[in-house]
């Protein structure tokens, strides 16, 4: 059965699956459903249509589902899904989505958000992914699989920021980081390749000797674009997937790579 602290707030139509635990003092809106095992520490405020998995964690402070920051907002109906198994430590903050955007934020699966991350209205978060203390999206952006944001980074709305990519600590970025890269600074600039990620993922030192040779010639050329189909055929994983990413059509285009 699920444990609710007397002093909570529970809103009508709201759904719980089994062993739902909600602290003292946390406000749950009509509407809201959360998923079995999830546990809704003190003094965390959740609303709007929004879906919560299995097994997720939120701490104090946390306010989920509270309407975009977002001048084009009309109080349209929109919504926030969150998969199962993510952690949001203290102070976090998800918005739901917009008319502009498809009216719906998506999170994934077994990602941790540290203390005051904040994901803005309409964003795509993949699964697997840490955000740092301080992370903050702005509206439409979309975070890969695996990807990592360092501590008080800020990501530029609608950027894209691919599969295992990693953004340094105190990081502005205003431009798509690809799948696997590593880009730092204010105006972030591609550092490189998140070697150490790959590592960790279990990719096969041959197939990181052959992406890296792949990424020094696209990048080394005048029309990254353009070179991408050089390797549109390539067997190697990691090579496609880059070459995906830069061939979409981009609001924001490429990272620009700062060449040793």
């Amino acid at each position: 059965m699920s444990k609710i602290h007397s002093t909570a707030i529970i809103g009508d139509n709201c759904t719980f699956g089994k062993d739902v635990v909600i602290g003292a003092y946390s406000i749950i809106d009509e509407n809201v459903k959360i998923g079995n095992g999830t546990i809704i520490n003190p003094s965390v405020h959740i609303s709007g249509n929004t879906d919560i998995g299995e097994s997720n964690i939120f701490y104090q402070f946390c306010s989920i589902g509270s309407p975009p920051q977002d001048l084009k907002f009309y109080g349209e109906k929109s919504f926030l899904r969150i998969g199962n198994s993510n952690v949001f430590r203290e102070g976090c903050t998800v918005n739901p989505g917009t008319e502009g955007g498809g009216l719906t934020t998506e999170i994934g699966n077994d990602s941790l958000f540290m203390t005051g991350a904040h994901i803005a209205h309409d964003c795509i978060v993949g699964n697997g992914t840490v955000f740092a203390n301080q992370a903050t999206l702005g509206g439409h952006v979309t975070v890969g699989d695996k990807a990592i944001l360092g501590g008080l980074t800020g990501i530029h709305q609608f950027c894209r920021i691919g599969k295992l990519a990693m953004i340094g600590g105190l990081s502005a970025v205003h431009n798509d980081v690809i799948p696997y890269g590593l880009a730092t600074g204010n105006r972030a600039k591609l550092d490189g390749i998140n070697m150490i990620g790959l590592k960790r993922a279990g990719y096969s030192n041959q197939d990181i000797k052959d992406f890296v040779k792949t990424f020094n010639t696209i990048f080394s050329s005048n029309s990254i674009e353009s070179k991408t189909t050089d390797f549109k055929d390539s067997e190697n994983k990691l090579v496609k997937e880059v070459c995906n990413f830069i061939q979409v059509n981009s609001a924001r285009g490429l990272c620009p790579y700062a060449k040793k």
